[in-house]
């Protein structure tokens, strides 16, 4: 295995990228704890909210020609309604955060760096734009007793938590998508997580 590179793309520069990331983020979210039964209609719809801010961000990585990491961001002020509502209604400015959609990997690529190399590039660009307080991401609920949990499964709290990130349980929304085991579409309950970007 060769040495990836890591390629930070933002506005209209995602543009030739979008249906690598939607295959990747299919691949990827098919693992606990998403079961993302993905197609790419559906990426298409979700895509969009991306390559129609002319901030968004796109971190890459690539193992020579192919595209096998890939992490997103966008201020949350040009996120969905779903994203921005509950920091509305607890008084937070949309304009003032820096949200974080996925960090999707290929399992062979990880351990060696990349996640919290995605975190570094996305909070760089944050503050390169000067004008946000907050960096936050969402990460959905699965319950302690569902079927497909995986035995052994060690959540990814504790790397948040060491990247400076706390849990806002006042801060929740759903996102729909079909799971593996699903027939339709059913909303998902999801947390945020905040930091403070600070210097």
């Amino acid at each position: 295995m060769t040495e990836p590179t890591v390629e930070r793309l933002t506005g209209t520069a995602i543009g030739p990228y979008l249906s690598e990331v939607a295959q990747l983020r299919i691949a990827v979210f098919r693992e606990w704890p998403y079961l993302y039964d993905g197609d790419m209609d559906y990426e298409k719809h979700y895509l969009a909210t991306y390559s129609a801010s002319p901030e968004s961000l796109f971190v890459l990585v690539r193992d020579g020609g192919r595209i096998v990491g890939a992490s997103t961001g966008l201020p949350m002020a040009d996120e969905t309604d779903a994203f921005k509502r509950p920091f509305i209604d607890l008084g937070y400015d949309p304009q003032r955060i820096f949200y974080f959609g996925e960090s999707v990997l290929l399992p062979e690529y990880r351990g060696r760096g990349l996640g919290v190399r995605f975190f570094a590039e996305r909070e760089g660009y944050a503050r390169e734009l000067g004008r946000f307080t907050h960096t936050a991401f969402c990460a959905v609920e699965r319950p302690a007793d569902h079927p497909r949990r995986p035995a052994g499964h060690v959540p990814l709290d504790a790397f948040w938590g060491r990247r400076g990130y706390s849990k806002h349980p006042e801060l929740a929304t759903t996102y729909t998508w079909k799971d593996l085991d699903e027939p339709d579409q059913t909303p998902k309950p999801m947390t945020f997580w905040l930091k403070p970007l600070g210097g």
